[in-house]
Formats: structure tokens, C-alpha cells, sequence
């Protein structure tokens, strides 16, 4: 029998950071505007498979990612802000890799760029 996991947590201003959990996510370093330091992480001998999904009226530079998540934590200005909504899933072992990334990338459109948001 092939079991998921989807867990959703909200990334909060006043204790965590945007543009770190995204440099994490992503393995890249990406630099911090709020704290002027740059976060990376760790080398992964599997690197992680990343893509930004925006709608259609979204402009150029939220493929951007680092710019993407320092404009997020600019514009909130409360510090307790929510910043951005975190998804964890898991799929079932029998699915290939390519079928897992193209479930989840169609998950993602549908029910985030083609509602207005960036995934």
C-alpha cells in the first residue's frame, strides 16, 4: 500500500527568515537584505530539483529568488508577518522521480500560480 505525507507550516517573521529557508531549500546562497548576511547551507550530494511556478501577470523578476524573497520580507512590515506558507508532502516510493516531480509541479500550478501566487 503507498502511503503520502502533506504538512503545511507558515513561516513567520518574528522568528525565522524567509530568504534562509529558501536558501536552504534550494542549496543555493542567497543574501539577506534584513540581516546583510548571506545564508548557505551545507553541500547535499543529491541537489535538490528547484523551480519557481509565478501566474502570468507576475513580473520577470520573481524568477529571481533571492530578490523574490528579500521584496516578501521588505514589504511586510509588522514583525510578526506572515511571510510565506511552507508545504511538505512526500509521495509514495512507487512512483519514478520524474513522476513525482511532474505531479508535484502540476499540483503547484494548479493550485498556486493559476490562482495568483508564487510557488
Amino acid at each position: 500500500m503507498a502511503y503520502f505525507l502533506f504538512r503545511t507550516q507558515i513561516i513567520n517573521k518574528s522568528n525565522r527568515s524567509a530568504v534562509a529557508c529558501a536558501a536552504y531549500r534550494s542549496g543555493e546562497a542567497l543574501y539577506s537584505e534584513r540581516d546583510g548576511l548571506t545564508k548557505k547551507y551545507g553541500h547535499r550530494d543529491i541537489p535538490p530539483e528547484t523551480y519557481i511556478l509565478a501566474p502570468k501577470h507576475a513580473p520577470e523578476w520573481v524568477y529571481n529568488r533571492e530578490r523574490l524573497w528579500n521584496e516578501v520580507e521588505k514589504v511586510e512590515k509588522q514583525h510578526n508577518a506572515q511571510l510565506a506558507r511552507e508545504i511538505i508532502v512526500a509521495l509514495p516510493t512507487q512512483l519514478t522521480n520524474e513522476e513525482q516531480t511532474q505531479l508535484l509541479l502540476d499540483f503547484c500550478k494548479e493550485n498556486f500560480a493559476d490562482e495568483g501566487m508564487v510557488a
